[in-house]
């Protein structure tokens, strides 16, 4: 059930995106009277599920869920349809329209996904608001995964800075540290500020690992839930107790009992628990897994007191713009991995499969939003990338022949076009194999 929640949200996100990504070249198309032959979300390789033809444009769903596509007439593209170039151009066609007015088609899916994800994030900072937790309510400090523990971190450090910026939004930590390569992080630890060097490859071992919450805030131990099939239903825990210690051993977080829960599984201990201002024990299994199969309370704003900043329509409109601006940079950054030597990011580069896995299991129309915007403006980013097959390649030509005065001739458009297909093709089989290897292996 998880898997087809994911796969849903995965079309519908895909479907949206593609669709409008196309219909921005096709109303640009026919805005110059330029004829569209096709008009297909999804590719239709052999077959199609459905067609039908209005006017002089077939459209149709296909089978295949990689993208989509328009097909202008009288245009070099993933077609290659020869035959057509070899007939005098005719005057609804792509090359017989100005360079301008080519450049506004090619350009016009780009604009389509920047603006879509603008009117999304306008939406969400209306309906939603923008949740952020303070760094500064994060108190008792955080609580690491302990790869972290490689560059000097510690269970308990309170993060100031990163590379010098201090931290406003603790949830912004990992986004800081990766995405701006963070060669230093400042903590206070036993009331000492200490600054941490952070070696580059150790953010590639980060990114390779793929782990979660690697730095979270220290919470207690308190408990939320207590399932029907819990070992220790009958054992007097109640909800809201505040698990304090096991046997001799007292602490006041989660990352100190599992650390003792540890040297512990399998066994039955005394448990000691808060109620009210009572110190309570009571006889509890520590299972194989380390676990004593409660929920604990992990609600941030409950335990830390996060904070929503409200946006009316009107105040979204330019937070939107900049929220916009914000994460087009940050997947740039995201992007330049790829070619860093040291990282190593096209180790990580991934295809359907792990963005598939970014969906939540369970359909959540806020997470799905936010992830459509992210999948909107990483769509915009890389079609115009100065790729031949991709639109940017395409604009690249247009500038050159704006540029030097006349059109490159059609051999030479053919040539790229089978250039820019073998490199979007390697791409994707490079995004293949690393799903392949990290999710089959």
């Amino acid at each position: 059930m998880d898997i087809f929640i994911r796969v849903a949200q995965l079309l519908l996100s895909l479907s949206i995106l593609v669709l409008l990504h196309e219909m921005g070249h096709y109303v640009a198309a026919r805005i110059f009277k330029t004829r569209v032959e096709k008009f297909y979300l999804f590719f239709n390789p052999w077959f199609s599920i459905f067609k039908f033809k209005k006017g002089d444009t077939e459209y149709g769903l296909g089978w295949l869920p990689l993208g989509g596509y328009v097909k202008i007439a009288g245009m070099i593209d993933e077609s290659m349809d020869k035959e057509q170039m070899k007939k005098p151009p005719k005057p609804d066609e792509f090359r017989s329209k100005k360079a301008w007015q080519r450049l506004i088609i090619m350009i016009g899916g780009v604009v389509v996904n920047v603006f879509l994800a603008y009117v999304i994030y306008i939406f969400m900072l209306t309906i939603w608001g923008e949740q952020y937790l303070p760094n500064k309510n994060v108190k008792d400090g955080i609580a690491i995964d302990p790869m972290m523990t490689e560059i000097g971190l510690q269970n308990g450090d309170k993060i100031l800075k990163v590379d010098g910026e201090e931290v406003i939004d603790f949830f912004k930590i990992s986004t800081m540290i990766l995405l701006e390569t963070a060669e230093t992080i400042t903590v206070e630890r036993n009331n000492e500020i200490k600054e941490l060097a952070i070696d580059p490859v150790f953010i590639k071992k980060i990114m390779d690992e793929e782990r979660a919450n690697l730095i979270t805030p220290r919470i207690p131990m308190i408990i939320g839930e207590i399932p029907d099939t819990s070992a220790n239903i009958n054992s007097g825990i109640e909800i809201g107790d505040k698990i304090i210690g096991i046997d001799s051993s007292f602490f006041n977080f989660q990352d100190e009992f599992k650390a003792i829960a540890t040297e512990k599984k399998g066994t039955q201990v005394e448990l000691a628990v808060l109620r009210n201002t009572d110190t309570l024990f009571m006889p509890v299994l520590i299972n194989e897994d380390a676990r004593i199969e409660v929920f604990l309370m992990t609600d941030l704003d409950s335990l830390f007191g996060t904070e929503t900043k409200e946006y009316t329509f009107f105040e979204a409109i330019p937070a939107g713009f900049k929220k916009t601006w914000v994460e087009f940079g940050n997947y740039v950054k995201q992007f330049r991995l790829i070619f860093n030597k040291d990282i190593k990011g096209y180790e990580n580069v991934g295809s359907f499969i792990s963005i598939g896995k970014i969906f939540p299991t369970e359909w959540d129309w806020y997470f799905f939003w936010k992830i459509t915007a992210f999948l909107s403006i990483m769509l915009a980013f890389l079609n115009i990338l100065p790729i031949p097959a991709l639109d940017g390649g395409h604009v690249m030509f247009l500038l050159i022949e704006m540029i030097i005065g006349r059109k490159l001739s059609d051999r030479a458009m053919e040539i790229a076009q089978y250039i820019g297909f073998f490199l979007v093709m390697a791409l994707v089989v490079l995004a293949l194999f690393n799903d392949f290897m990290r999710h089959v292996f």
